[in-house]
């Protein structure tokens, strides 16, 4: 659902009602993996997207009844062999599809107001709802913040609490706000999942580990807050920042790269020591441009296991002490532009500089894909390639004559925000 935070925030801010349809489980091939989601408001106006096209009619369906009705329904969509024109996915996947009302009664509007808020400014927030078990539960929402700060979110004592002065009566009983609105099932609703009072503070801590991962995904709890299979499960969205691209060279294939980088949603950062490079006017769609000696903007920055370091100055005097930071920080991806002799030299020189082979093993390079590029933007593509293929564990091969899986499972599907 996060993945239209901006639009669906909007529509809260309207006052419109609406229903949001969200991915909650894949199995097999499918276009897309849970926390994808389609909205549909009051007006039929539809965002989003749960199959890239396979189901959506479907789904459109199934979110103006819930509209009509006010029920929160989880539907499963599959390839049907008998009937290859029913609604199915012709991919040969499965997936589920959670539709949960958001009209202005909807208890669970309050909770879904603050993670969409907090998504649209960038704030880490984990958004857990209850995506399978009893009815009284379905979409039952709490909202984790690192800090355990904010309205409608998990205080992170062991206490679901309304965002005011008043919270509840130590885990006994929920607090319910005075006049908010029930869940249907008879609890209280005040952001936490209003059952056993373990429930919200096991979830919490899962939700906050997944959080700290970057990772989005499902687990498994019963309904007394134990990590027992075949009683809840809840799919957890982890909103995070922006993973990081960092592009050394203010060159022609670093403007390129910066297009690229923005279009896969990093937040992209150029630096050169050379000012009358590095310049807003080449780099307009760059987050941040920066001048400085490259290796010392480095050390002086944050680096995760999400960002991704392109080093395209092909310079030694830059490279050089570049590479052997970039080679000793955590990053997804540290990639260099040169030729294969440029490479071999850079390699010899890192050696020197007391780099050993498990560290020059994560360089890439020459950088990029073989995609027999030439020009900026075709060098861009192959280097993008090759940080998504590594990314998500891809071969880089072409899938035409591959028995390969065309959508990985595993680790891959189950991080979809991982970067």
């Amino acid at each position: 659902m996060l993945d239209i935070a901006a639009e669906l925030h909007g529509w809260i801010e309207e006052g419109r009602d609406f229903a949001v349809a969200t991915v909650v489980w894949v199995g097999g091939s499918a276009p897309r993996g849970p926390g994808a989601a389609l909205a549909v408001d009051a007006g039929g106006t539809a965002i989003g997207s749960v199959s890239g096209g396979c189901v959506e009619g479907a789904v459109y369906d199934l979110c103006a009844q819930a509209l009509q009705d006010g029920r929160t329904v989880v539907e499963r969509f599959g390839y049907s062999d008998e009937d290859a024109f029913a609604v199915g996915l012709t991919c040969g996947g499965v997936i589920e599809v959670m539709v949960t009302p958001v009209t202005a009664a909807a208890p669970v509007r309050a909770v879904l107001k603050e993670a969409l808020s907090a998504a649209v400014r960038h704030e880490p927030a984990a958004l857990a709802r209850v995506v399978r078990g009893p009815a009284g539960l379905l979409g039952a929402a709490l909202l984790v913040r690192p800090d355990g700060s904010g309205g409608n979110s998990y205080d992170g004592g062991g206490r679901p609490y309304d965002g005011g002065d008043r919270q509840d009566d130590g885990g006994v009983r929920p607090y319910d706000g005075g006049d908010r609105p029930y869940d249907g099932g008879g609890r209280p609703y005040d952001g936490g999942f209003g059952a056993h009072p373990e429930l919200d503070r096991t979830a919490a801590a899962e939700a906050r580990a997944m959080l700290d991962a970057g990772r989005t995904g499902t687990l498994e709890l019963s309904e007394d807050g134990s990590h027992c299979p075949d009683g809840l499960t809840l799919l957890v969205e982890a909103n995070v920042p922006p993973p990081r691209m960092i592009v050394f060279g203010a060159v022609d294939f670093a403007a390129a790269l910066v297009r690229v980088g923005k279009f896969l949603g990093y937040h992209v950062t150029v630096c050169d020591a050379r000012p009358v490079f590095a310049t807003r006017t080449r780099f307009p769609d760059a987050d941040e441009v920066v001048v400085d000696w490259p290796h010392r903007y480095l050390r002086g920055t944050a680096t995760d296991a999400r960002t991704v370091l392109c080093v395209l100055t092909h310079d030694a005097k830059f490279d050089v002490p570049l590479l052997e930071a970039a080679l000793r920080m955590p990053a997804a991806f540290v990639g260099a532009m040169g030729s294969r002799r440029t490479h071999e030299d850079r390699e010899r020189r890192l050696r020197e500089a007391g780099l050993g082979e498990r560290e020059l093993s994560r360089l890439r390079s020459p950088i990029g894909l073989d995609l027999g590029a030439r020009t900026p933007e075709e060098t861009a593509l192959s280097i993008a390639a090759e940080i998504v293929a590594t990314r998500h564990g891809g071969t880089g091969v072409p899938l035409t004559g591959s028995d390969a899986p065309i959508h990985r499972d595993g680790r891959a599907r189950r991080s979809t925000r991982a970067a």
